[in-house]
């Protein structure tokens, strides 16, 4: 019996120019898509935590098991109507929202230079750097030289839209200052603190440093600008 004629493997088919060229544009096309998100990544990162309401029970758990306290208050309107005396009724003290400075005609005035100080400094503007998403560390005149130290190595690590400054009338006390906005409506948080506390001083940046109602990337507010 004749052997059955063996069937011949299908040749393979040389891979095309055509082919090259659609696998090419597939590659950039995957490649462009990770880049994307890469990008979005780090400008969610450049603006701040972001979106969403921060969770002011667990910042307060956290301040209130390191002996502070929490003050949360409905935030005034942010109006640009003080004058050059600089007071109003706050509804915070130290004040973390409401009527404050804005830039005259020449672009000054309006806030404060983020960075340290050895002198208080001048709510009217302080308030105008809240709104624009930054916190205050401020420290009565019967603080500690060591919880001043403490204080100014927490801020070493946290500089960007971050002012540290001496707020005599608050004696032995340490305060903590923000102004979030939430939805439609926004709140001045105030903690006070007898101590420095990394964890519940971290807790509280975390949660609410760069929400202001004015919300600036966290990387345009360096240490000398405003």
């Amino acid at each position: 019996m004749a052997d059955k004629p063996r069937v011949k493997a299908p040749k393979q088919r040389a891979a095309t120019s055509s082919d090259d060229s659609a696998r090419t544009r597939q590659l950039l096309l995957l490649g462009g898509a990770v880049a994307a998100l890469a990008v979005v990544g780090v400008l969610f990162a450049a603006v701040g935590r972001g979106g969403g309401v921060p969770d002011q029970a667990a910042v307060r758990a956290d301040l209130e098991a390191a002996g502070c306290t929490l003050q949360a208050v409905q935030a005034e309107a942010g109006r640009h109507s003080l004058t050059e005396d600089g007071t109003a009724e706050w509804n915070t003290d130290p004040p973390t929202n409401g009527p404050h400075f804005g830039f005259d005609t020449s672009g000054n005035v309006g806030t404060v230079v983020w960075g340290e100080y050895g002198e208080p400094l001048q709510l009217a503007r302080v308030i105008h750097n809240l709104e624009h998403g930054g916190i205050y560390i401020f420290y009565g005149d019967e603080v500690s030289d060591s919880i001043v130290d403490e204080l100014r190595a927490f801020y070493e690590e946290h500089k960007n839209g971050t002012l540290l400054a001496p707020y005599p009338k608050l004696g032995d006390k340490v305060a903590l200052g923000a102004w979030v906005a939430e939805g439609e409506a926004s709140k001045g948080y105030l903690a006070k603190c007898s101590a420095f506390d990394e964890g519940a001083f971290s807790s509280f940046f975390d949660a609410f440093q760069f929400r202001g109602p004015e919300r600036f990337p966290s990387g345009s507010m360096l240490p000398g600008d405003n």
